[in-house]
C-alpha cells in the first residue's frame, strides 16, 4: 500500500487519535519499522529493534471488523517482529478503545502501564507480550 492508501484507510477508521497523515506514513520508512498489509482492507505497522517490538498501529476496514483480521494481522505482526529479532511487543492503546483491548488481551497482552493524557486528553493502557516463536 502506498502512504497515501495507508493514510485514506487510517482516516476512516480513526477520528480521536487524530488518522495519521501520507507524510507521516512515509516518515515512518526505516530499517527498523514495517508494514504488513491485508488486501481485504486492514494494515498493521510495527518497529522492532535492540530486542524489543512495538505495535505502531493497527486498521481494519469498519466493513470487515469482527471477522477476524485484526487478529490475523497481529499474528503476523508478531511473527515479523521475532523474525527481526524482537523478543517481546509493546504497545498502547486508549483505554475507552474496548473492542482493541479485548482483541489485544484475548491474544496474550498484558497491561504493564498507564500514560495519562497519552491521546489528546486520553489515557493509554501500555501492553506488553513475550514473543515466543521457535526457530523451526
Amino acid at each position: 500500500m502506498t502512504p497515501i492508501a495507508l493514510a485514506q484507510l487510517h482516516a476512516r477508521c480513526f477520528t480521536h487519535p487524530r488518522p495519521w497523515s501520507a507524510e507521516e506514513f512515509t516518515k515512518l520508512a526505516d530499517d527498523a519499522t514495517f508494514h504488513l498489509h491485508h488486501v481485504d482492507g486492514g494494515f498493521i505497522v510495527g518497529r522492532t529493534a535492540a530486542g524489543s517490538s512495538e505495535l505502531l498501529t493497527l486498521v481494519v476496514s469498519p466493513e470487515r471488523r469482527r471477522q477476524g483480521l485484526g487478529r490475523f494481522l497481529v499474528h503476523t505482526y508478531e511473527a515479523e517482529a521475532a523474525a527481526r529479532g524482537g523478543r517481546e511487543s509493546y504497545l498502547e492503546v486508549s483505554v475507552e478503545n474496548h473492542a482493541a483491548r479485548t482483541l489485544y488481551e484475548n491474544l496474550g497482552y498484558v497491561q504493564v502501564g498507564l500514560r495519562p493524557n497519552y491521546y489528546a486528553g486520553r489515557d493509554a493502557v501500555v501492553l506488553r507480550k513475550a514473543l515466543q516463536f521457535s526457530e523451526n
